[in-house]
């Protein structure tokens, strides 16, 4: 308790002492002694944390003092550790306590750096104890570093080489302290702990060498050897300590003083160590720094060859991180390198980029300029070597401008590349000739594409723009994140003052990562240059600093697609090349065939009405002579209309109006005539005709009308569907053009609103005229205004007969339904029977010899196909609907089909209808005329529409079975057809008959179709 009350007591005494350090007369030195003694306690006891503490706490105190008196705020105290420094004899710690120095700071005689390195033996010492080694290096570190800071804060008068002499022998004689305590597998651990104090010694070793004449290429002179022989003086003599030891750190520092080839071996066996350690522990950009000092060392010893090495190494860091002034200092060294060694192509190759480098002065660049100039000029024997160099130091490509803007011409014409070109050289440079070299190649087909085409496919201004490449950086620094900067305040605890302030980055490690490539970061130096057969090239001019334009025209002589590949600019015997134009940029030529199109000018063609439709003839290669007509085929359906004064536009190749002439049309009966006027190649004739479509032609037969009315349908399913438009029909005309011997086929489209029909009705001695207007399109129409006008006398018409002899009857069709048996009526969704009786009402007749009629030992049979069709949706048909019979051509002959319905409805229901058709063979001469879809078609019959509108799903299921059978042998053989008879040759007996058809059951809501 005594010792304890005693220690107290001495820690009360000491904090009174030390808060009177702004009173005058206050001593560190007494105050250093009296916290040391306190030290010296806790280290007797073991406790090496709670001395370290106190050596800690007059570090920090001496610092701060040191940093007020820089501020201005100087203690009286302090002047005794500003007298000159006249030893440097380093570090000490192989001592527990260095006597020697703690006598000087007891009698206030010590020095700044005899003060630092006693504090600093002592803090060794403590944590060596505590076995934290790593922590001696990096405090030694800060001390060291600190110590030429303090010493320039006090303005303490330091011989020139005395503070890197004590920073040398102190770096390692720290390193040796830490060797001494760890094996070595420990120090090969944790070599980033000692790195630093290698790298320090080494730069300081460095400065010596230059400061004593060590590096120079004569060898020091007489002031040299002077100056290295105050500072061998300064070291003292050997601490008794290290008397003993081969490599301590004062014979090694003697030892390189002593002569040129001691410093070279001690500065890169220390150099290549550090170099060494930084890459094993992947610090590559510090490597490479100490690399570039040891670059310059051997260019100093006339080494270039191997200090090439380590400039490009350095080189190709900072390229990939993109520091710009380390590269143009780099570039510099390496200029001097290369010319050294006498690698041409690469030395003018560093000087384009130092020529084109805004970091160094317009003085500096223009003498790298001059070199390139110099060399390009210079008369040589012969052809003389030509150098190829990368453009992208030399100038940039900025855009390029093509006229015409698509860039695309025909066979003879005419093209202009407009390129501009940054330069980047200080001065005005005469250009011998820039040249693009073009690629020239021929897809399939590629020579045959229309202008119009290739249009398309083109930019419409004609300008490309390339990418802003910085010289000499493969990668911008673009590419890296943003720093994130903020702002650092430390405050005071005790008056909350400002102490210090600063930026920090908090993505640092982001912006400084090592990017490795295994590629080439620099400018490739194989740049070849491409000789081909298609050359653009433009000779004798002046290319000034900034923007340039430069011309070349050309005239297509070939088609095909032309890529421009490189750029090359020959200055005398240095070419600068552009390896690759990218974006890639092309120019087609074509060599067109002529052509002829005609098309509508509104949005469709409308059936019935005059329209104007455009003709345009775009002549190609081929020249419009005089009496060159197009001969058109005139449609009785389609005929065209013309005027007198009718024009013809001709057009150039881009649009431009060259001419007009008048048209000159003549037509007959069967063919049109159109004299079309004098044109050059590769021009456009275009000239309007009207033209009207009418549907009902008086000359049309009623198969046309057929196919007409059946493509009318099956386009208004299609087209109706896509685009909600009217029903359509495509009308053919056939043109004969003079540049070929083929016709040409045109194919005019032209929707029809309406489908007009009219009959003749009789009603006793009455006739009536019936007009059904159909409506083909889905929009809504009102039918007003509706009456029969009559032009005039019909005295022209003449009287045809109406062949009475083809009006006999000869089928009676009867049909009768069964209700179930043991049922009185037919219920509905009851199975119902079904008989159709066909029967033969006369003999063999002459309407009756067609194809459908066999003939066998004097009997004649004929096949009939029937139908059950409701269209009323009363009747279910189940099974089989319809069928191919055989019926005997004889009198009164029957045949009866039954099957089986079902009534869907209550109420009087008429009966199915029954439709009897004559079924023709496959070998019908008709039938081979025909197309695909009238093998079940005739006189505006189609199985495939009743199988539309029927709504029962067996029947429909029955007549799918059937067309898709048909479809399918349709693929190989004609098929055969149905015709139907002429009107009263079938005679339906249950025409308009109904049955009564009762509910199944009694429901309250009963349904009944009253008919």
């Amino acid at each position: 308790m005594s010792f304890t009350k005693n220690l107290g007591k001495f820690e009360d005494d000491m904090r009174t002492l030390r808060e009177k350090r702004t009173e005058p007369g206050w001593s560190f030195c007494e105050y250093f002694m009296v916290q040391e003694e306190l030290a010296f306690v806790f280290e007797m006891l073991q406790q090496f944390e709670d001395a370290l503490v106190q050596y800690d706490e007059l570090d920090a105190l001496f610092s701060q003092y040191v940093v007020n008196f820089g501020a201005g705020d100087g203690a009286n105290w302090l002047t005794f550790f500003c007298q000159p420094v006249r030893s440097w004899n380093g570090l000490i710690l192989r001592k527990p306590i260095d006597m020697e120095k703690r006598e000087l700071i007891q009698n206030q005689e010590a020095t700044l750096l005899d003060l630092r390195s006693y504090l600093f033996s002592r803090q060794c010492t403590l944590l060596i104890f505590l076995q934290r080694p790593w922590e001696v290096s990096q405090r030694a570190l800060e001390l060291l570093h600190n110590c030429v800071q303090e010493l320039k804060l006090l303005e303490v008068s330091v011989p020139p080489g005395a503070l890197d002499c004590w920073v040398f022998l102190s770096c390692l004689e720290v390193l040796q302290r830490i060797e001494g305590c760890c094996d070595r597998a420990q120090v090969d651990a944790n070599v980033s702990h000692t790195v630093g104090l290698w790298t320090y010694a080494t730069e300081k070793l460095k400065s010596l060498g230059y400061l004593c004449g060590l590096v120079s290429e004569k060898g020091p002179d007489s002031e040299d050897l002077n100056r290295t022989v105050d500072l061998l003086a300064g070291l003292g003599a050997e601490r008794p300590e290290t008397a003993n030891t081969a490599q301590s750190p004062y014979k090694k520092l003697k030892e390189a003083l002593s002569s040129v080839e001691a410093f070279e071996k001690h500065y890169l066996d220390l150099s290549h160590a550090t170099i060494e350690m930084y890459t094993n522990i992947g610090r590559i950009r510090s490597a490479k720094l100490v690399g570039k000092d040891l670059a310059e060392f051997y260019m100093r010893k006339k080494g270039p060859q191997k200090a090439e090495v380590y400039l490009q190494g350095a080189l190709k860091t900072y390229l990939a991180e993109g520091w710009a002034l380390l590269i143009t200092h780099t570039r510099k060294q390496l200029a001097e390198c290369q010319k050294h060694l006498g690698q041409i192509e690469n030395y003018l190759q560093t000087s384009s980029l130092l020529a084109s480098d805004d970091h160094l002065t317009k003085d500096e660049r223009q003498h790298f300029c001059q070199e390139i100039l110099n060399f390009a000029n210079q008369q040589t024997e012969g052809k003389g070597q030509k150098v190829i160099l990368s453009m992208h130091s030399f100038a940039q490509l900025k855009t390029l401008h093509f006229d015409p803007p698509n860039a695309v011409i025909h066979v003879g014409g005419m093209l202009s590349i407009e390129l501009t070109l940054l330069s980047q050289m200080p001065v005005p440079v005469e250009v011998d000739q820039i040249a693009v070299n073009v690629h020239f190649s021929i897809e399939k087909s590629n020579y045959r594409k229309t202008a119009e085409w290739l249009t398309k496919h083109k930019t419409s201004n004609g300008i490309i723009s390339f990418p802003n490449e910085v010289a000499g950086f493969p990668f911008s620094r673009n590419n890296l994140p943003a720093l994130e900067l903020y702002e650092m305040y430390e405050r005071s605890p005790s008056d909350n003052s400002l102490n210090t302030t600063g930026i920090i980055c908090k993505n640092v490690h982001m912006l400084l990562r090592r990017q490795e490539s295994s590629s080439s970061l620099e400018m490739p130096s194989g740049v070849t240059l491409e000789d081909g057969a298609h050359m653009l090239r433009c000779s004798n001019f002046i290319l000034e600093p900034g923007v340039n334009t430069i011309t070349f025209r050309t005239q297509a002589k070939e088609p095909g697609t032309y890529t421009l590949r490189q750029l090359c600019t020959s200055v005398g015997k240095v070419h600068f090349v552009l390896p690759h134009i990218y974006p890639v940029v092309q120019y087609d030529v074509y060599s067109q065939e002529p052509q002829l199109k005609v098309e509508p000018l509104t949005d469709s063609l409308l059936a019935g009405i005059p329209q104007r439709v455009k003709f345009t003839v775009t002549t190609g290669h081929y020249t419009m002579k005089s009496g060159d007509t197009l001969q058109l085929s005139n449609a009785d359906a389609m005929p065209f209309l013309y005027h007198p004064e009718s024009k013809a536009l001709i057009y150039s190749n881009t649009k431009e109006k060259v001419s007009e002439s008048s048209l000159l049309i003549q037509s007959s009966e069967k063919i049109t005539s159109i004299t079309l006027p004098v044109a050059p190649a590769y021009h456009v004739i275009e000239f309007d005709l009207e033209v009207i479509y009418l549907p009902s032609t008086p000359t049309a037969s009623v198969e046309s009308e057929n196919l007409i009315n059946k493509e009318l349908h099956r386009k208004s399913k299609e087209k109706q569907k896509m685009d909600n438009c009217m029903a359509t029909v495509d009308q053919k005309v056939t043109i004969d053009c003079p540049w070929s011997i083929y016709s040409t086929i045109i194919a005019l489209t032209f929707s029809v609103p309406f489908n007009a029909k009219h009959s003749l009705l009789s009603a006793g001695k009455r006739k009536y005229v019936q007009v059904c207007v159909q409506n083909l399109s889905e929009l809504c129409f009102q039918l007003s205004d509706n009456n029969l006008k009559n032009f005039g006398n019909c005295i022209d018409l003449q009287l045809v007969p109406l062949k009475p002899e083809s009006q006999q009857t000869l089928y009676n069709v009867k049909t009768q339904i069964f209700p179930p048996l043991g049922a009185e009526y037919c219920k509905t969704g009851s199975l119902c029977s079904l008989e159709v009786s066909i029967t033969r009402l006369s003999d063999l007749l002459d309407v009756d010899k067609d194809e459908a009629l066999t003939e066998s030992d004097g009997y004649c049979t004929t096949k009939l196909m029937y139908e059950v069709v409701d269209n009323s949706s009363n009747w279910a048909v189940c099974g089989k609907s319809s069928g191919v019979i055989s019926m005997p051509v004889a009198a009164q002959a029957t045949h009866k089909v039954h099957m089986e319905v079902m009534p869907l409805f209550a109420g009087y229901l008429p009966f199915p209808d029954v439709k009897l058709f004559k079924y023709l063979p496959h070998h019908s001469a008709h039938s081979m005329q025909l197309d695909a879809d009238s093998w079940i078609e005739n006189d505006n019959l189609s199985v495939d529409k009743n199988m539309d509108d029927q709504a029962d799903n067996s029947s429909i299921k029955s007549r799918g079975s059937l067309h898709s059978a048909a479809s399918g042998e349709h693929k190989g053989l004609p098929m055969p057809r149905l015709q139907s008879f002429s009107p009263g040759q079938v005679f339906n007996s249950s025409t308009s008959m109904q049955i009564l058809v009762i509910p199944s059951k009694d429901d309250h809501v009963l349904e009944v179709n009253i008919t």
